[in-house]
């Protein structure tokens, strides 16, 4: 396979890169030149200089490729349209390269959760769920999935919706795996216990090569997830709160267990805010701030995976209590914790 993975030098593009090389596909990246590409000339990766909002350079990376991987995204703005710039209109850019070409290749479009919105009435997100983000993230992330299902008449695509995604390399869950470590302590939003859907970034590697090989696709413009067809929620079968997985990195750093700090969602709001207020002094933007408070206290996170498991078979290849000790490992050989 000829494949094109935007954002293969994020953390989860270093595991699908790694997953689609020992496979013995043929990969490019569309890298910026300020992104880190060691692990990908090692892996022989062929690199072409762009971006996602580079109309021009997408037409090139997408020239003679049999699936675009998209996983290009930002997770940190000052706004709204910050976010848009990227997620939406990004989307819109790459479905559109792909749509250029003599033969479209298959669009693999990873999108996130956020964009279908929390759980509701206890019972997990299916695919033909009505959306409803809570926040300018997951906003954005379903706009480009409207965006990229805009092509779906000329562009073969799927839709890739991952919970909370975890692994070596990952520092978006680093802190928790920190405050363990540390403090021995983990912080649960509220007084509740609400739960979570998590993934592993290998195993959410595997699912994204399975939709791209046999998977679904959009069927027409107005889909988008709307019919389920084309569509997938990929997780882990457990779905423990933060509390419970802070238990389970507990457990792999070899303690007897951790303290849990419940916190009143007005503490949460008051912490985003002060972020929030410190980013817009700085002029910089920070994956924590009042966004991230709007999902930080939205209820239950969770969804339900067994439509990519009927369809294409897939489940992870290990428990999560094992991934997330491979994960603590990891990060103790890095020295990261």
């Amino acid at each position: 396979m000829q494949a094109l993975v935007t954002g293969a030098s994020g953390f989860i593009g270093r595991h699908l890169v790694q997953r689609l090389t020992a496979a013995g596909d043929d990969v490019r990246a569309l890298v910026r030149d300020s992104s880190r590409v060691g692990h990908l000339q090692e892996r022989g990766v062929r690199l072409i200089s762009g971006d996602v909002t580079d109309r021009e350079s997408l037409l090139t990376a997408t020239r003679g490729v049999d699936v675009v991987y998209h996983l290009a995204g930002c997770t940190a703005a000052r706004s709204l349209r910050g976010f848009m710039r990227v997620n939406a209109r990004g989307a819109a850019h790459v479905a559109a390269a792909c749509a250029a070409q003599i033969t479209p290749p298959v669009m693999v479009l990873v999108s996130s959760l956020a964009a279908a919105g929390p759980a509701r009435h206890g019972r997990p997100k299916v695919e033909a769920d009505r959306p409803s983000p809570v926040s300018h993230y997951g906003r954005s992330k379903l706009a480009g999935e409207r965006a990229a299902a805009a092509w779906s008449g000329r562009v073969p695509l799927s839709i890739v919706r991952p919970p909370t995604v975890f692994g070596p390399w990952d520092r978006g869950c680093l802190p928790l795996f920190k405050m363990v470590a540390r403090l021995g302590a983990i912080v649960s939003p509220g007084f509740t216990h609400p739960r979570m859907s998590w993934i592993h970034a290998a195993d959410l590697a595997e699912a994204l090569a399975r939709v791209a090989d046999r998977g679904s696709r959009i069927g027409s413009p107005s889909d988008s997830c709307g019919n389920a067809k084309g569509c997938y929620f990929v997780s882990a079968e457990e779905h423990p709160s933060v509390a419970r997985f802070g238990q389970a990195i507990s457990r792999s750093l070899g303690r007897r267990g951790s303290l849990v700090l419940h916190t009143p969602h007005l503490m949460f709001w008051a912490a985003g805010g002060a972020a929030e207020l410190l980013n817009r002094a700085r002029r910089r933007a920070h994956v924590f701030g009042l966004d991230k408070t709007r999902e930080a206290i939205a209820g239950s996170w969770t969804c339900d995976a067994s439509a990519i498991g009927r369809e294409l078979g897939f489940s992870p290849a290990h428990p999560l209590q094992q991934r997330v000790r491979e994960t603590a490992e990891w990060y103790r050989q890095q020295n990261w914790l």
